[in-house]
């Protein structure tokens, strides 16, 4: 059964323009992942991120290497893009980035429906090693835009309606 992880963080004094710009470089994921993963973009530079375009990837999960390919499914700038992974460690990876203005600034907004093989005890260490990730990503994204550290964002899991 598919689940769901949102979460969210306000950029002061960003706009939606330059916070997508950032994120249609395909190299900066590189710098949002935590070392542990140990994750690189292994697709040749320059990367034309645009609806159709294919990414690969690889990163190293609990010790076990896994390669990764990603398609860029939906592609709207500057107030969105989807990601959607064609082979990986998911059973299902699709992953929407929204970028809005509010308060001065951009609310950056993930939303990822995933799903994986295994019953609960898999979906507990899931969604531990994804709080990391999206925890390690809303600390190191300011300082990546120029900003100062901002308060933590909140990483929430669901199911899909």
């Amino acid at each position: 059964m598919p689940r769901l992880l949102e979460t969210e963080i306000l950029l002061p004094g960003l706009r939606p323009e330059d916070v997508f710009s950032f994120f249609a470089d395909a190299r900066n994921l590189e710098k949002l992942t935590p070392p542990w993963l140990r994750f690189a973009v292994e697709t040749p530079s320059p990367i034309d991120l645009r609806e159709g375009t294919l990414v690969d990837y690889r990163l190293r999960l609990h010790g076990i290497p896994f390669p990764w390919r990603s398609a860029i499914t939906r592609w709207e700038p500057p107030a969105l893009f989807e990601d959607t992974q064609v082979r990986g460690p998911y059973r299902l990876w699709r992953h929407a980035h929204r970028f809005e203005a509010r308060d001065g600034g951009t609310l950056a907004s993930d939303r990822v429906v995933y799903d994986m093989i295994g019953g609960a005890l898999i979906d507990l260490i899931v969604r531990r090693d994804l709080r990391r990730v999206f925890a390690f990503r809303a600390r190191t994204l300011p300082a990546l835009l120029g900003l100062g550290p901002l308060p933590p964002a909140e990483v929430r899991f669901g199911r899909v309606p």
